[in-house]
């Protein structure tokens, strides 16, 4: 009996079934700014969280 051969799905084609970031995605990715921005909002929420266990 033959094992069927798997097919390679190459990223980014239509059939890999991921979204592709935009430009602007890409640009806040990269941001310094807005990823410190992000970093202080999830401490907050986490601060929050354990705030409520205690």
């Amino acid at each position: 009996m033959a094992l069927k051969e798997e097919r390679n799905i190459r990223a980014y084609t239509q059939n890999f079934g991921t979204m592709t970031p935009g430009a602007f995605q890409k640009k806040l990715r990269t941001c310094v700014i807005f990823q410190f921005i992000r970093f202080i909002v999830i401490n907050i929420k986490m601060l929050i969280v354990v705030g409520k266990s205690h």
